[in-house]
């Protein structure tokens, strides 16, 4: 399984001017997708957008509880690399001799497996 590093940071408050974008949700989606990109060109996969409460100082001795709109991107820490097979059986034998053993076709003896059905009486007993 991966292991991830998290960033989060402060979603964008205005939005970004340009040519021929005129409203302001225009201008705000601009200064998402730039900050987006951004974030992505760095490696960072956006996540999600959350809205966490916030105790600020207000005078001397109060406070009051303000909210900010946070961005979670996540990226991979270390690339998972498949680890090759050990060629060792478990058993401890000999890897040349299981490299060399074949296997032929089963061998079965006619009558030699129990009948199929209903368990007998006598074996409730044992």
């Amino acid at each position: 399984m991966p292991r991830y590093e998290f960033k989060v940071i402060p979603a964008p408050r205005r939005g970004e001017k340009a040519r021929g974008v005129k409203t302001t949700e225009d201008r705000f989606a601009l200064a998402l997708t730039a900050l987006m990109n951004e974030m992505g060109a760095q490696g960072w996969d956006y996540i999600r957008a959350d809205t966490l409460p916030v105790d600020e100082r207000s005078g001397l001795t109060g406070t009051k509880t303000s909210y900010q709109n946070l961005l979670v991107f996540r990226r991979v820490l270390e690339a998972e690399v498949p680890r090759p097979a050990d060629p060792r059986p478990e058993t401890g034998q000999d890897a040349a001799f299981v490299a060399t053993r074949r296997l032929g076709p089963a061998e079965v003896s006619p009558g030699a497996a129990p009948p199929v059905g209903p368990a007998s009486p006598d074996m409730a007993a044992e």
